[in-house]
């Protein structure tokens, strides 16, 4: 049978009958659910859909093409969001730019910001888990996750329900999920390499780091699991899949430095200049990103990334080093100075004479030697005796 026989119109009715150019089939509830804008690619979500053939010669392939039609058009998924301060409004927006459904609780309360934006707000995680959202996302502090998903109340979720977070560590919360979800939970460990201020005029071409630690091969866990990543790769994100630990070495040497140097430079007090350089204004745009986070998340960088440690101390290495190279350079041109001024013994060195005389070479290596070495009052000194 030729796809061409098989267009459809979508039902307008929960239950309703689709009729193809030969056969009749019965859709079930929310099989066709309403189109999401700027849907991601189609995915084989065989499990999603549900046809119930009227006429008992339907040819299997048949069947089979109106299953691939029907996956086009995937139910949105239901996000439940744990910490829903800057950053976790800053990643609600673009899972409603790409109309799927946010639940979110928090400390604090959001309920009024979540009904002008379209979303949902709860006050405790009870209530959230008790919605069953299909992907479960940590938005919290480093500091705080431990405590955050073991108060989880995982009971009340259905059995394969997808767990993902978005610290800027990674190998800390996928052994805090292994440890603690049962195991027909699946775990995606994220990192979105940007945030409100970096992301603010859009997410294309911005690393979005992700692993998929334990997902179904197939099945519906699978396809929610390929919604979930779809929604950042839709949005423009240069996806970029590698392992937790890979994540963590890679971050200590770029993201970690960064803080620590806009933490360092930000105790300088450096201001705008009328001479400011292109380099020097990046330096301030970096200060002013890097103390717009919490010193929290800076400590988190540091205590939960076991590669921090030894890019720190490499940086105070670093930083060793090009002062040697200063003040090295410093002290050969001083002594070069003073060598060259002084007369090497058994030889005689004759100076040309201006309008006044050269000091003797006695006075001269006096003068010389109290720019290289403060002069010390004697009336100050302290006399030690050697002792008998």
């Amino acid at each position: 049978m030729a796809s061409s026989s098989l267009r459809f119109t979508q039902p307008t009715f929960p239950n309703s009958i689709l009729k193809t150019k030969t056969n009749t089939f019965f859709v079930s509830k929310n099989v066709f659910p309403t189109p999401v804008p700027n849907k991601g690619k189609a995915s084989n979500a065989h499990a999603i859909t549900k046809l119930a053939c009227v006429n008992k010669t339907t040819e299997i392939a048949a069947c089979n093409q109106i299953i691939g039609d029907v996956n086009s058009k995937l139910m949105p998924l239901r996000i439940g969001i744990i910490g829903f301060g800057n950053f976790g409004q800053f990643i609600a927006k673009g899972l409603r730019r790409q109309g799927h459904f946010v639940l979110a609780t928090s400390r604090s309360d959001y309920s009024e910001y979540c009904k002008q934006n379209g979303m949902q707000f709860f006050r405790n995680m009870d209530a959230l888990c008790e919605e069953q959202p299909d992907v479960i996302l940590v938005c919290s502090s480093i500091l705080s996750t431990e405590n955050i998903i073991r108060s989880i109340p995982i009971h009340k979720l259905k059995p394969d329900t997808i767990f993902a977070d978005v610290l800027s560590v990674k190998q800390f919360p996928k052994n805090l999920f292994l440890e603690i979800l049962p195991p027909g939970f699946g775990i995606v460990c994220t990192h979105p390499m940007f945030g409100p201020e970096s992301g603010k005029n859009g997410w294309n071409g911005l690393p979005f780091v992700f692993e998929k630690v334990r997902v179904t091969d197939a099945g519906t866990q699978a396809e929610k699991c390929t919604q979930f990543l779809d929604i950042f790769e839709q949005e423009g994100c240069q996806m970029v899949e590698m392992t937790c630990e890979e994540h963590d070495r890679h971050a200590a040497g770029s993201q970690f430095i960064t803080h620590t140097i806009g933490r360092i430079l930000s105790h300088l007090n450096l201001e705008s200049t009328p001479i400011s350089t292109k380099g020097y204004k990046t330096l301030l745009q970096l200060t002013k990103n890097t103390v717009s986070d919490s010193f929290d998340l800076y400590y988190g960088l540091f205590m939960y990334n076991v590669n921090a440690t030894e890019q720190m101390d490499n940086l105070d290495r670093a930083f060793e080093t090009v002062k040697q190279m200063l003040y090295g350079r410093l002290h050969d041109i001083l002594r070069k100075q003073i060598v060259e001024r002084v007369p090497m013994q058994g030889e005689l060195r004759t100076k040309s004479i201006n309008s006044r005389s050269y000091l003797t070479d006695k006075e001269n290596i006096k003068k010389l030697a109290s720019v290289a070495i403060p002069e010390i009052n004697l009336s100050d000194a302290v006399t030690v005796s050697s002792p008998r």
